[in-house]
C-alpha cells in the first residue's frame, strides 16, 4: 500500500543563490543546485516560482519555469538560472525531483521574502563563492 512506500529523506544536495560579477564588474545573480553527495543524481528536474500574499489579501507571483538538468556528477554544482533582485522580496520556490537507486526523490527550498541578503552569505561549498543556501 501507499503508506509502506518510505522515500528516503533528500540529505546534501543544496539551492544556493550566489553573487556573481560580469566583464564590467556588475553584479549578477544566479541559482545554483549543489549535489555534495557522493553518487550522481539522475534526471534532475526543479520547477522554480516566486509568490508573496499582500496584504489586501491579492498574491504577487512570477511565472511558474521548469528545468531538465540532466545527470548531476557527484560532488558538483550546476547553474540553475538568473535570479534578478526585484523578486528578492518575494518567497521564491524551488521544487527539485531526481532519481537514486531507482527510487523517485523530491524536497522543496524556499527562499523567504527578504532572506537572500548579504548578512546571510556563507561560502557556498565547491562553489567557493559567497551567497545564500539551502540544504
Amino acid at each position: 500500500m501507499i503508506k509502506d512506500i518510505q522515500p528516503e529523506p533528500v540529505k546534501n544536495v543544496a539551492i544556493a543563490v550566489v553573487e556573481e560579477f560580469n566583464e564590467l564588474n556588475q553584479p549578477n545573480w544566479n541559482v545554483y543546485i549543489v549535489n555534495l553527495k557522493e553518487i550522481t543524481l539522475e534526471n534532475v528536474l526543479i520547477s522554480s516560482k516566486g509568490y508573496l500574499k499582500l496584504d489586501d489579501g491579492s498574491e504577487k507571483k512570477t511565472s511558474l519555469l521548469r528545468h531538465s538538468l540532466g545527470n548531476i556528477a557527484p560532488k558538483s554544482f550546476v547553474k540553475i538560472e538568473p535570479i534578478i533582485e526585484e523578486v528578492f522580496g518575494l518567497h521564491n520556490e524551488y521544487w527539485l525531483s531526481y532519481f537514486s537507486n531507482n527510487q523517485l526523490l523530491d524536497k522543496k527550498y524556499i527562499f523567504l521574502a527578504e532572506t537572500i541578503k548579504k548578512e546571510n552569505f556563507t561560502t557556498i561549498p565547491l562553489l567557493n563563492k559567497k551567497g545564500v543556501m539551502i540544504g
